[in-house]
């Protein structure tokens, strides 16, 4: 994974989330689950308004989504 990843809210990962196809399948407390139909992959992104999703979080949520940081950042 690319060390240099961009700083992104949560809403940032949802749109990129949506835009690959996953959709909101329901809240837990503050974490957002989304799944894919296709393929079944599962991003929980947790939600905290006002707040940058630390680059380790980041990096789990891309991996689950199943791409690279490079694709992530033209996501965005």
């Amino acid at each position: 994974m690319n060390p240099r990843l961009p700083v992104v809210t949560a809403h940032d990962a949802e749109r990129v989330a949506r835009k690959l196809g996953f959709a909101l399948h329901h809240h837990t407390g503050s974490h957002a689950i989304y799944y894919r139909e296709g393929d079944g992959r599962r991003a929980v992104i947790p939600v905290h308004t006002g707040r940058d999703l630390r680059p380790k979080t980041l990096g789990a949520i891309i991996t689950s989504m199943g791409i690279m940081a490079e694709e992530f950042r033209a996501l965005l």
